[in-house]
């Protein structure tokens, strides 16, 4: 067995050692901290509602560490949206959702209002549905009407239906960028420029048959 040369050798163990780093997982820090080695913060703690504000006596429950909204049991009466109680301009929001329930419908609101005196939440909304709405991003209680259309025939390829997939969010100025599972679904250029660009966060459950909408690892890095 031939021995490598000392620099070589050294070169190869601090190599394979940030290797090693690089695929530990970033996620290991208290919630109310940053995550170590990104700017990244948890926005939900995996075992309470804090910094969080909705109908947590039925719409919403906390079950393993997830945010779950409706029920198998039962239809869903209405579209319920669980937000966070402060807003935010410029971020990129992480989570990892799975849909349940045959008709099962919900989404991401972001840069979003409460509607006064109502249970809706008006503003964009990274959404997710069958048959064609995964991915896509929305304009609810708003405009009402799809603002970019997802490639379903290369999201498809992708998409765990019944099963985790994470959704990334992306807003910078009039910029926004939404990817499920590491497939890019829309680049939009917001044109309006009535359109506010900051807003609450939320998570919706959509009013309709008995389904489920689950979303944990909820993570935010604020941009300037």
């Amino acid at each position: 067995m031939k021995t490598l040369p000392p620099i070589l050798a050294l070169t190869l163990t601090l190599a394979t050692s940030f290797a090693a780093e690089s695929d530990t997982p970033i996620i290991k820090s208290r919630p109310d901290q940053p995550l170590i080695g990104s700017f990244r913060k948890f926005l939900f703690d995996g075992k309470t509602f804090a910094g969080w504000e909705g109908d947590t006596n039925k719409s919403f429950r906390i079950v393993d560490g997830a945010v779950v909204g409706g029920s198998l049991k039962e239809k869903v009466p209405r579209n319920e949206f669980l937000c966070t109680t402060r807003s935010y301009t410029n971020f990129v929001l992480r989570l990892k959702f799975k849909l349940l329930g045959k008709g099962a419908n919900a989404g991401i609101q972001f840069r979003s209002k409460r509607v006064p005196n109502h249970h809706e939440v008006s503003g964009y909304q990274a959404d997710m549905a069958d048959p064609s709405w995964w991915g896509c991003l929305y304009d609810e209680s708003r405009r009402k009407k799809m603002l970019a259309k997802s490639d379903m025939d290369a999201l498809n390829k992708v998409l765990k239906r019944d099963d985790w997939n994470p959704y990334v969010i992306y807003c910078k100025g009039r910029h926004i960028q939404l990817s499920v599972n590491g497939l890019q679904t829309v680049d939009y250029i917001e044109r309006d420029e009535e359109i506010p660009q900051h807003g609450i966060i939320g998570l919706q459950i959509h009013g309709g048959p008995p389904s489920e909408a689950w979303y944990k690892d909820i993570t935010i890095e604020e941009l300037p």
